[in-house]
């Protein structure tokens, strides 16, 4: 019976059935095919060949790799696996949100966090404090003229005031300042006299002018006895001084008349003309001090 007559459904059927012979017996059948087509599989399972065992051994390995093939399959997509990846990405979120939690250091409750506080204004900056306007101090006051006394002039007086400030500086006597005052009336009629015959007189302040010799200022002191220069006589306050000088080296002055001390110091042509002055020279000092 040849191998494509056997029974079955068609040549296919056949064929699988002539196989299975193959696989069972190691050859076409218990006759020979004479059938050329089928040599090649007659020379692998012929006498001496171990067609069994490389058919089985093929069998195997197609069923070992469909095995793995499945069992790969149904382990990427079981529910363990899947569970672990979602487990991962949980954690994974989870690290990020504390990364953001501790990068945003909000350590307040909810409520705080919801209504924060309100920043404080910045202070305003402080006035500057005014400056204290200084004060205008009051000028120093002048002083007052003294009044004339004695018939004498507003000149006159200032001139015996002078006359007296020096003396009472120098610790005179009163009656040493009568003297000067009752002096310089009888001299100049106490009035600052510059002299004709020293033009340079005229250079500093005056009131007048005489023309007894070199003669100049309230006490009609001469440069050329040795009163002092032309300018310092014409100084009010360094005539008076002057005298005062001279009335000291006078010994017994203070015992002595008014017109006897004065002509001690002044060596006049008219000693006796001084005396005459004494009453109202007594007024002015008394008015001045």
């Amino acid at each position: 019976m040849h191998v494509d007559e056997m029974p079955g459904s068609g040549a296919i059927g056949g064929t699988s059935r002539g196989l299975r012979g193959v696989a069972r017996y190691g050859y076409a059948g218990r006759h020979h095919v004479a059938d050329d087509r089928w040599a090649p599989i007659r020379g692998l399972f012929g006498p001496g060949r171990p067609g069994r065992l490389i058919v089985a051994t093929g069998v195997i390995c197609c069923l070992g790799y469909v095995a793995v093939s499945e069992t790969r399959a149904a382990t990427d997509s079981s529910p363990s696996v899947v569970g672990a990846a979602s487990q991962s990405a949980l954690v994974d979120r989870a690290g990020i949100a504390n990364r953001e939690a501790s990068r945003s250091m909000v350590r307040a409750s909810p409520q705080a966090v919801a209504a924060p506080t309100k920043a404080k204004a910045a202070p305003k900056p402080a006035k500057p404090t005014p400056k204290p306007t200084p004060k205008k101090t009051a000028a120093a006051k002048k002083p007052a003229k003294p009044v004339p006394v004695a018939g004498l002039s507003q000149a006159q007086m200032d001139n015996a005031a002078i006359i007296v400030q020096v003396g009472l500086a120098q610790k005179m006597a009163k009656q040493a300042l009568i003297i000067a005052i009752a002096t310089a009336m009888q001299e100049s009629d106490l009035y600052n006299l510059a002299s004709d015959v020293l033009p340079e007189s005229f250079n500093y302040p005056h009131q007048g002018s005489g023309s007894d010799h070199d003669s100049v200022g309230l006490f009609q002191q001469r440069p050329s006895s040795g009163w002092g220069t032309i300018a310092e006589i014409m100084r009010p306050a360094y005539a008076a001084g002057a005298f005062y000088a001279a009335l000291r080296e006078v010994i017994g002055w203070q015992t002595m008349s008014l017109a006897g001390a004065a002509q001690a110091v002044q060596v006049s042509a008219f000693p006796d003309a001084y005396a005459q002055h004494e009453v109202r020279a007594t007024d002015v000092v008394n008015a001045l001090t």
